[in-house]
């Protein structure tokens, strides 16, 4: 289900054998219980954003948990899902930051088709039950993506909010690329995101490194590749 440009791009930073307990672990999950993301949604990060065409990286932990909620995006719901409390904080931001007014959907498609990598460390999660795949396989993977990314020389961003994200900072070595870190945008973490201002220090950070800037309007059509 991975997309063949993205396999291709993570072959040398992956171990197979991992790989592989990791899809069984996967497939066996789907099968036995409900989880988040839909399975057609599983690798919509990806499929989204090919390995060129990516600019920025935002980092989240796991999906939501609930019905409806995850789609496949970090941070991000579809239309007509309640926006979350994080959500709402981005959103807040993005509206202090570069003065988008906060959309009225949480769906953040918009992004990603711009070259916004909305990638979760672990991309399933079983329904009503936080976390409950960590450990299982899909760090190691998503920090694959992350190093992947960090051996190509066209600048990307990455934005990394909250400790856990933060940690990842180490896998980004490669002086062509920024990394920006604030705290988690989540409301019991009341320091450390409001006024960090990443979204206008991302497109900085892209100018600077001769990249298109991000049109943060989630509601915007693509500008460049």
């Amino acid at each position: 289900m991975l997309p063949a440009d993205w396999q291709a791009e993570l072959a040398e930073f992956l171990d197979d054998d991992a790989t592989a307990a990791l899809s069984e672990f996967v497939t066996a999950e789907y099968a036995a219980h409900t989880i988040y993301p839909p399975v057609e949604d599983l690798f919509a990060a990806y499929r989204l954003c090919s390995p060129r065409q990516i600019r920025v990286l935002i980092l989240g932990q796991d999906p939501y948990h609930g019905p409806g909620q995850a789609h496949g995006l970090s941070f991000s719901v579809r239309d007509g899902v309640r926006v979350p409390p994080s959500l709402r904080n981005v959103f807040k931001e993005l509206a202090a930051d570069v003065g988008v007014a906060p959309p009225p959907a949480g769906d953040l498609t918009g992004w990603a088709r711009q070259g916004v990598l909305l990638l979760n460390a672990v991309l399933t999660v079983r329904a009503g039950a936080a976390a409950s795949h960590g450990g299982k396989g899909w760090e190691a993977f998503t920090d694959a993506t992350i190093r992947a990314l960090n051996a190509r020389d066209d600048r990307v961003v990455f934005l990394l909010w909250g400790g856990y994200a933060r940690k990842k900072a180490v896998l980004v070595t490669n002086p062509a690329h920024v990394v920006i870190e604030a705290g988690h945008p989540s409301p019991l973490n009341p320091r450390g995101f409001l006024g960090s201002r990443p979204f206008s220090a991302a497109n900085k950070a892209l100018a600077d490194g001769g990249r298109e800037l991000i049109d943060w309007d989630p509601r915007a059509e693509p500008i460049g590749s």
